[in-house]
């Protein structure tokens, strides 16, 4: 089949998932499907390796994913819970004030909380997100939801240690040190002015929370926390007291007041800590099979676990514990689905072809060099929906003559970062996370994720340009 006809194909199909959804209402895990397989048998690759690569892409983004996402979605239940989360939202309310707080959250993922293991950090704070999106008020959900985004998607292939990052500085032979020093010269400015950008645009009418947003799964069935929030004067309520009534509600609130914020919070950040340490000292190529095993994102997210389920013990008592963990695993069913789906049309993509197709039509060009490779990166992210593996690409077609051509490798890196952050959509497990979790129509998450990144990634490029006449 010719090149041209690929393309088509993918095009199509990537279209039809979109329309499936949003005009005709289907489930997005069955649109996916579908059009992983209209694709593979247009493109030619036959019956049976059409459902190879269905299967093999869930199955490998599970193998990925999976225990990450499941361990840090019962965190996220125990935590709120207990209240931890509630808690949290008033500390950054009284700190920063609503109007401020896509701002604040945005900036702290992006510059502090580098993303990791961009999953597991996704899963721990959209509890937080969805109670500040409260908080806010009108165009809550989609200003939270934008500033989550923007923000884990930036921090990713911009600050180190984020993996992205890590494989960019690695690829171009550029230093942990100037990759984290000129990342975060760029991320602040990016973030914080696509989130006005997305901010404006919501605040003019652009979003409607009717068609954007729908129930998050366990607000209308045993809501998250709700037996631990009613009787909290300095927290959100999410609905009535719990099946103990008035005493046990001021019991369980008294005894959560009595554990300080930051023990709740102890075990996750140990875990993240754990992640970060390992990625560090592997960049460093300092090996140590001891840190190797507990820094290991399983491993880790599995020690937070377990010691965030032994805090919310001594918090709370073992019974409500149990009912988060029920609840929790509930939660992460739908995301597990939607999420191995996603690998499943990526990977229809990858057996397509299109980003060999792709990468043979780019070349580098000395007159916008950065320019070429932001769009390479978009390019290979818009097929095959990994934002690590497009940089890396778009970066690696242009490393061998950036010397020659005299620019500094650090702002290759920064431009295939910025490109491959360009129209983050359906083919991107990171896409159904966030739906899922914040509470979002796919309608509105392509508002606030689609639309949302490509802005990001549009204004770093234009803060890269300035950036390359000085160095």
């Amino acid at each position: 089949m010719s090149d041209t006809a690929v393309v088509i194909n993918t095009a199509v199909a990537i279209i039809a998932v979109v329309v499936m959804i949003v005009r005709f209402k289907f489930n997005p895990v069955v649109s996916l499907v579908v059009g992983s397989a209209y694709l593979g048998l247009a493109v030619g690759l036959g019956v049976q390796e059409t459902i190879d690569a269905i299967m093999t892409g869930f199955g490998d983004i599970m193998a990925e994913v999976g225990l990450l996402i499941g361990f840090g979605v019962l965190m996220g239940a125990i935590l709120q819970r207990t209240g931890a989360i509630q808690r949290l939202v008033q500390t950054l309310l009284n700190v920063f004030g609503a109007k401020r707080m896509p701002y604040a959250m945005s900036l702290t993922i992006a510059t502090l909380l580098q993303s990791i293991f961009l999953d597991v950090l996704l899963v721990i704070s959209a509890p937080l997100a969805r109670s500040l999106a409260k908080k806010i008020g009108k165009n809550g959900t989609a200003r939270m939801a934008a500033a989550m985004a923007i923000s884990l998607e930036c921090g990713i292939v911009l600050t180190v240690p984020g993996v992205g990052a890590l494989a960019l500085a690695g690829l171009l032979g550029v230093p942990l040190g100037k990759m984290l020093l000129f990342g975060v010269l760029l991320v602040i400015p990016t973030v914080a002015i696509a989130v006005a950008i997305m901010s404006f645009l919501f605040n003019r009418g652009w979003w409607n929370p009717e068609r954007d947003e729908q129930t998050f799964l366990g607000e209308d069935d045993e809501p998250l926390g709700n037996d631990v929030d009613t009787a909290a004067a300095t927290v959100d309520s999410d609905g009535p007291g719990g099946a103990g009534g008035a005493l046990a509600t001021k019991t369980v609130t008294a005894t959560k007041a009595q554990t300080p914020l930051i023990v709740l919070f102890a075990p996750m950040i140990a875990s993240l800590l754990l992640i970060a340490t390992g990625a560090i000292l592997d960049a460093a190529d300092i090996h140590s099979p001891i840190i190797k095993f507990v820094s290991s994102p399983v491993i880790a997210l599995l020690i937070g676990l377990i010691g965030t389920s032994f805090v919310g013990r001594y918090s709370l008592g073992t019974e409500p514990i149990q009912k988060a963990i029920a609840t929790g695993f509930k939660e992460s069913g739908q995301i597990l689905i939607l999420t191995g789906v996603g690998g499943s049309l990526a990977a229809t993509i990858k057996a397509a072809g299109l980003g060999d197709i792709l990468g043979e039509y780019f070349t580098a060009s000395t007159a916008a060099p950065l320019l070429v490779v932001w769009v390479i990166a978009a390019a290979l992210h818009v097929a095959v929906g990994s934002v690590t593996i497009s940089a890396i690409t778009s970066a690696g077609i242009l490393a061998p003559i950036a010397p020659i051509i005299g620019l500094d490798p650090v702002l290759i890196a920064l431009a295939a970062g910025a490109g491959s952050l360009f129209a983050v959509h359906v083919t991107s497990n990171t896409f159904w996370l966030l739906q899922s979790l914040l509470g979002q129509s796919t309608r509105g998450t392509l508002k606030t994720v689609t639309v949302g990144v490509s802005v990001a990634s549009v204004v770093a490029i234009l803060l890269i340009l300035p950036m390359s006449l000085f160095f």
